[in-house]
């Protein structure tokens, strides 16, 4: 589990077909990864298959690149990283399980004072989990909705801190994200069709 509070920006130095599906070595700032441990990738919970000094590898299969980006990424590519929760972080952010709902489309970036405004067209099943001033994964980064502009539309309100430390500042029209939507919202959605489902 993770909170959408990035630890750092990696870039993607090799990509590679591997047997264990596309391979991507990232340099981070760390070197104290282990085996076997979870990094939220762009917001996509990813296992490392190796490590050393300042870098590690990860290999995203198929059903994971037919849900996200990462069938596209190519070397230089700069990306969100969050190691997982330890029993007693801080829960800054909201839970996040890295399991991307889909990709959503950037259709419109507003500069409105010391606001950045992001409109994003989200993925088919995605918008009726969002409400006002709730909670939002955007390529890994825990992140508040600010208005609902469309039936199948959210919008983001960035500030300063996360443009200088996500990849978010780089967002432009056209750009796609992993989005990912509040698990919450998710079980409650479904206990509520199982209800109506019984009632019929």
């Amino acid at each position: 589990m993770f909170s959408g509070l990035v630890d750092s920006v990696g870039t993607i130095d090799r990509v590679a077909e591997t047997e264990a599906g596309r391979e991507f070595r990232v340099r981070c700032g760390w070197d104290d990864l282990a085996n076997g441990e979870s990094i939220a990738v762009n917001g996509a919970c990813l296992t490392v298959r190796e490590h050393g000094a300042g870098w590690f590898t990860v290999a995203a299969v198929s059903t994971t690149r037919d849900r996200t980006t990462l069938g596209g990424w190519r070397e230089g590519r700069q990306v969100n990283l969050e190691r997982a929760l330890r029993v007693g972080d801080r829960l800054g952010g909201h839970m996040v399980l890295g399991h991307v709902d889909g990709v959503a489309l950037v259709q419109r970036v507003d500069q409105q004072g010391d606001a950045r405004l992001v409109d994003l067209a989200l993925p088919a099943g995605v918008a009726e989990l969002m409400v006002p001033h709730g909670s939002l994964t955007v390529d890994g980064v825990s992140l508040t909705v600010n208005a609902l502009p469309g039936p199948d539309a959210v919008q983001i309100s960035l500030i300063e801190y996360t443009l200088r430390h996500t990849t978010l500042g780089a967002l432009r029209q056209g750009d796609e994200v992993h989005v990912e939507a509040d698990v919450i919202g998710k079980y409650v959605q479904r206990l509520m069709a199982s209800e109506r489902a019984q009632l019929i």
